[in-house]
């Protein structure tokens, strides 16, 4: 097991350098000078502007900013945003744990929600609960989440004034659930009909019968047998879906007014503030390879027929 986790964090060191380099490469070629969008519509002096982008090393090749880039991450530094002389760094510090929070609170509902109603559609497939979840989690699937907010948002908080249409204190989770519910949403669709057809399957596998034939309780049979097996798909998807969900608040948080690192990255984009922009994505690609390589080590305590060497 330590010899399997230490190749998967020497193979995460080449994945990690060539995101961040897309990232970098894309937010640079970007048309646009951040610096001559600092200075806005009044005039300027070209010598300032010039002085200014020495100052940030934006006069250097990508190459040798990538590879500054890459050193100060090592030390723990993400950069200076141009606008605020704030280190990113601290951006962050400010921004992500709001994000962490909502997401965490999405993951949950996500889980909870969408692998409870999967359970109760697969043991009853072809059910009227089945074909009401598979309709559920079409339209779910179907409806872009900007709309979805905008829904949730008219109805829960002007038609109905359950909750507050923007969120004020993002450390107060009641105001914090309708943006988590939307954030959650496409997710929850996805993990219930994963859910529901890995247990359906299941259900008509050698090994199922071979348990009701041994006169095991069917408590042991589902609990045990049945959803050990059916989790497998799902865990992986889950997995995977902590990074979507942190990229996909971007669209969320703008709705909501949470001022969490999808806002930090949309205002950052509208500024032109590349460093910005690929600190967080740094953070981002980080959260991705930590929870996939937590998602495989999973796969050995649900099947025990998987060892890592």
């Amino acid at each position: 097991m330590g010899r399997y986790v230490a190749r998967r964090l020497l193979q995460m060191i080449p994945v990690f350098i060539g995101s961040t380099l897309l990232i970098f490469l894309m937010m640079y070629a970007l048309p646009g000078d951040p610096v001559r969008a600092l200075m806005g519509d009044q005039a300027y002096d070209p010598a300032v502007v010039a002085n200014i982008r020495k100052d940030l090393g934006l006069d250097l090749p990508i190459w040798q900013q990538y590879a500054n880039y890459l050193g100060g991450l090592l030390q723990g530094d993400f950069g200076t945003e141009i606008v605020s002389e704030r280190p990113v760094a601290d951006i962050i510090a400010d921004a992500f744990p709001v994000t962490l929070r909502l997401t965490l609170f999405a993951f949950a509902f996500t889980v909870f929600v969408g692998v409870g109603l999967g359970i109760v559609a697969g043991l009853r497939p072809n059910t009227l609960q089945d074909r009401g979840l598979l309709t559920l989690t079409l339209v779910l699937i179907s409806m872009p989440s900007f709309v979805l907010g905008f829904l949730m948002q008219y109805l829960f908080a002007f038609q109905w004034q359950i909750t507050t249409p923007t969120v004020r204190d993002s450390e107060n989770f009641g105001e914090l659930l309708l943006p988590a519910i939307v954030l959650g949403s496409l997710s929850l669709a996805y993990v219930a009909r994963l859910t529901r057809t890995s247990m359906a399957e299941n259900l008509r596998a050698d090994y199922m019968r071979t348990a009701v034939a041994k006169g095991l309780p069917k408590s042991r049979i589902v609990g045990v047998h049945l959803m050990r097996n059916s989790l497998i798909p799902v865990i992986t998807f889950l997995g995977t879906d902590i990074g979507n969900l942190m990229t996909g608040a971007i669209v969320t948080e703008g709705i909501f007014n949470v001022k969490g690192v999808g806002n930090a990255i949309f205002e950052a984009l509208i500024r032109r503030e590349g460093m910005t922009v690929v600190g967080i994505a740094s953070l981002i690609v980080l959260v991705y390879l930590a929870t996939s390589l937590l998602v495989d080590l999973l796969y050995a305590v649900l099947d025990p027929r998987i060892r890592y060497a």
